[in-house]
């Protein structure tokens, strides 16, 4: 009975996602709701709509990286909905309002989107620039236009597409905008190691940097390259001694040349022992680099 009694008194948590940068909060709440349920929220914001996307186990918790905290106050009504369309609406001409301000002002940055908080207890603007702007004078000028609080977020060219962009080359709604709350780091390296075309025009998002995606794989190719010989190594193969010149990873093949200057291709399995592994071309060229570096430095 204790026990029945201790457990309805736990507090329920959810996983909710809120605004136009899909930040990711632990919400308290009073009543149990669904996956995919619009609730209207408390954040550090203000009042908010948002979307219910789990239950918010400490395995879930433990796969977010700084959670906002807040609470649940309702399911969204026909009422809020209305609200929100009329906010929506009300967009393209808060933009205008900040461009002009902008301009006349004269600085340097540039516009890429408002957001109306629900409750009206703020306006969340979102700009790019190069460099530290002083826009104090903005805040004061877009405050007493919209006559609420005015926060300013400077973001990247990564968030430019997630709050902009629609959909990316695979024909899905681009990743950014649909579950990732963190971009994760990619480099060309993960390209060269998927064997992914190299031409920026092909492997670059609408962000105009590398695909996001490209780094989802990139583990287990790693860890699958690892269990065959790298690029350079002497191995010994049915057909006598031979140099691995490329991998195939999801085969598991090598492109291998043998002492009579042929280029065969050969299974990972039919290699009998390594006899000298090679090194890391990028590790090789890194070390060619320096060493370059410090000739020159020696002959100054």
């Amino acid at each position: 009975m204790n026990q029945s009694i201790e457990q309805s008194q736990t507090p329920l948590q959810y996983v909710v996602r809120c605004g136009s940068m899909r930040t990711l909060g632990v919400m308290d709440a009073k009543q149990t709701y669904r996956y995919g349920d619009d609730v209207v929220v408390r954040s550090t914001r203000g009042t908010e709509i948002g979307t219910v996307l789990c239950e918010a186990t400490p395995a879930a918790i433990d796969h977010m990286e700084e959670p906002t905290e807040g609470r649940i106050l309702r399911l969204m009504s026909a009422d809020d909905r209305v609200q929100t369309d009329h906010l929506e609406s009300l967009i393209e001409k808060d933009r205008i309002k900040c461009q002009r301000c902008i301009d006349y002002l004269k600085l340097k940055m540039e516009l890429v989107d408002v957001e109306r908080i629900l409750g009206g207890e703020k306006i969340v603007v979102y700009f790019l620039a190069d460099q530290r702007v002083d826009f104090r004078q903005l805040v004061r000028d877009l405050a007493k236009q919209f006559q609420t609080r005015i926060e300013m977020r400077q973001i990247g060219v990564r968030d430019e597409a997630k709050l902009l962009a629609d959909y990316g080359d695979c024909g899905q709604p681009i990743c950014c905008a649909r579950f990732l709350s963190k971009m994760p780091p990619v480099s060309m390296k993960m390209a060269k190691l998927q064997k992914a075309t190299l031409d920026p025009a092909k492997i670059s998002g609408r962000c105009g940097r590398l695909k996001c995606c490209l780094r989802y794989e990139f583990d287990t190719y790693e860890s699958m390259a690892k269990d065959l010989p790298a690029p350079g190594s002497l191995v010994l193969t049915r057909d006598g001694n031979a140099t691995v010149l490329a991998q195939d990873i999801l085969a598991g093949q090598l492109v291998v040349r043998t002492e009579d200057k042929r280029r065969i291709l050969v299974q990972a399995d039919e290699i009998v022992s390594v006899i000298r592994h090679g090194e890391d071309p990028e590790k090789t060229a890194r070390r060619k680099k320096s060493h370059a570096k410090k000739d020159r430095e020696a002959k100054k």
